[in-house]
Parts: structure tokens; C-alpha cells; sequence
């Protein structure tokens, strides 16, 4: 699989550094609109291409796949843009703004017949395959809470994408996507959504936190913030028992299953960066000519979407031009 790499910043250099440690794919090229930007990441990590923005970038030959590494605000233009040139795209979470954004991608995805995925790393983790193993053997029997925080103190920049309404920053998309997305994997689509919240003073969401409902007595328990750094860990409470997912519970990690029988264990798997898990699946299924991922279907990303986009209504958030 051939890369190119749209959009320079730290997390295009996390998912660069994973994909040249850990694959046998190529990063062969990379775009920015700044050009000074592009050729130092292409120098750090040893692509021979740079394009001064995006079209260009799309459009190269050598591309078979393109990795969306911008604002959420720009995601739904740039996979569209890539689509149309016929290349694969990941797109980083959150996927698109709001559920319409993302249906629209996902259609000219399947009238072009390529393939789209969020990179949603999580749901390709080690730990997380074998905590699902777990569930999924009974061992802590039926699922009844879900809970899980992800917050990070930054300092306030009104300048900052982060900070910009415009650029849909915000803890949710940004942090808070992180959560949902768990509780959504482990137990599907909520029958109803909760949610409270403050609001920053540029307008973008400081602090939300959310209870989804599942049946008559599931819930999970979800929390995420721009203001102060939290556990960011999991923990799935059964009624045979529990499993506690360390810190950050989204990125490589452990976690230890409390049986009330007295029966207690801990899985642990050392894995370095994590990310190029989410780019083995795109070229897994490139391969063998699917257009979307079993582990991280179009369906599943619309369903956080429809979830974030009601706690957005609840909280009061709306973006520019929505």
C-alpha cells in the first residue's frame, strides 16, 4: 500500500512513524498548504514527495490511499476530494462534524467503489480484541456499566483549533469521541442519550458528560474535558465480574479481570505506537476488495456520530455553517 499523508501535523507524524516502524506499506508522498511544513515532515520521515496542498496530493499517480490528517472541519471536503480522484482514504476521528457529513462521504465512497474507514485505532488494539474475547466467553457475565473518561488540561489558546468553533473544536469530537465510540463497540447503540455540559468562551464544548441507556438496566457512563487531566481509564462491570482497563484505556494498554469468584488476571501485551493496526486493516481489506471494514463499519461510525450529535444538541454546541 502506497500512503500519501494529507495534512502535516502531530498526529500525521504519529501515524507516519507507525506506518514506516511497523508495515510493509510506503509513505511516498505528503501535502500541506504550507510548503515549508511539508518538506520538513517529508524529511523527518523519509517521503520523497511534497505537494503545496491538496489536489495535487490526490491526484499523484504514486497514491493508492490517502490519510486525512486535518481539522474535523475539513474532513468531509478532503475525503470527498480524495475519493474523487479514486484513491482508499482513512479519515481521522472524529470521521466528519456531524452524521449528515458522513453519509455523504460514505455514498461517493460506494458509487466510487473505494474503500473509507475512520481511524478509530482503538477498535484494532490487542487489548481490545482480547477484552472482547473475554466479554464475549461470559467470564464477567452480562454487561451492566460501561464507563470511561478521556480529558487533557490545555492551556486556553482562542487561536488554538482546539478553541475554534470554526475549525469544530472541542472536547467531544476531539477527546470525547474516544468514549463513545468504546461504549458503542461493547454495547451497540443506546436507546437514549444524556447529556450535560459548559461551553468555552470562544463557544466550543469545555467539559460534556454523557450517560447512554441500553435496555432496562445497561448504561455507560461516559466523561470528557479540555480543563483538567483525567484517569482516562476504562472499566466494563458485569455481573460475574469486572475488567479495569489501564490508562489511557483508547491507546495500547492492559487491563485485569476481577471475577466474584475470587478469580483475578491481568493482560498485558506491550505494543509500541498503535497505529499502524488501523493502516494494516485498510490494506487487509483493499486486498480483498472490500469497501469497508467489518471491525469499523460506515454503520458504526454514523451511529457515534447520530450519538455525538444529539449530545451537541443537548449541550447547546452548533458549528459555523451547520
Amino acid at each position: 500500500m502506497r500512503w500519501g499523508i494529507l495534512g502535516a501535523g502531530s498526529i500525521a507524524g504519529s501515524f507516519a512513524a507507525a506506518v514506516n516502524g511497523f508495515t510493509r506499506a510506503q509513505l511516498v508522498a505528503v501535502g500541506s498548504r504550507n510548503r515549508d511544513r511539508a518538506e520538513r515532515f517529508a524529511t523527518a520521515h523519509g517521503i520523497p514527495t511534497t505537494h503545496v496542498g491538496y489536489r495535487d496530493l490526490v491526484e499523484d499517480p504514486q497514491v493508492d490511499a490517502v490519510y486525512v490528517a486535518t481539522p474535523h472541519s475539513e474532513h468531509r471536503e478532503q475525503a470527498l476530494l480524495a475519493i474523487g480522484a479514486g484513491k482508499h482514504v482513512l479519515v481521522e476521528k472524529a470521521f466528519t462534524r456531524n452524521t449528515a457529513e458522513a453519509e455523504e462521504i460514505f455514498a461517493a465512497a460506494r458509487a466510487a467503489g473505494v474503500f473509507v474507514m475512520e481511524a478509530m485505532w482503538t477498535r484494532f488494539l490487542p487489548h481490545v480484541a482480547a477484552l472482547r474475547r473475554v466479554i464475549a466467553g461470559g467470564e464477567i457475565g452480562e454487561i451492566v456499566n460501561v464507563s470511561a473518561d478521556n480529558g487533557h488540561s490545555f492551556g486556553f489558546d482562542p487561536t488554538g483549533r482546539l478553541w475554534d468553533p470554526a475549525l469544530a473544536g472541542g472536547a467531544l469530537l476531539d477527546l470525547g469521541v474516544y468514549p463513545i465510540s468504546f461504549a458503542h463497540d461493547l454495547l451497540g447503540v443506546p436507546d437514549a442519550v444524556h447529556a450535560v455540559g459548559q461551553l468555552t468562551t470562544t463557544g466550543v464544548d469545555g467539559q460534556v458528560s454523557v450517560v447512554l441507556s441500553y435496555g432496562e438496566r445497561a448504561q455507560a457512563t461516559l466523561s470528557t474535558t479540555l480543563w483538567a487531566r483525567t484517569p482516562t481509564r476504562a472499566h466494563i462491570s458485569g455481573t460475574e465480574g469486572s475488567i479495569q482497563v489501564d490508562g489511557p484505556f483508547y491507546a495500547p494498554s492492559s487491563f485485569t479481570v476481577t471475577r466474584n469468584d475470587g478469580g483475578r488476571w491481568t493482560f498485558e501485551q506491550p505494543v509500541a505506537r498503535g497505529l499502524q493496526y488501523e493502516a494494516a486493516e485498510l490494506a487487509r481489506c483493499v486486498a480483498a476488495g472490500r469497501t469497508e471494514s467489518e471491525r469499523m463499519t460506515w454503520d458504526g461510525t454514523l451511529d457515534v456520530l447520530r450519538t455525538m450529535d444529539e449530545v451537541r444538541r443537548q449541550v447547546g454546541l452548533v458549528y459555523p455553517g451547520e
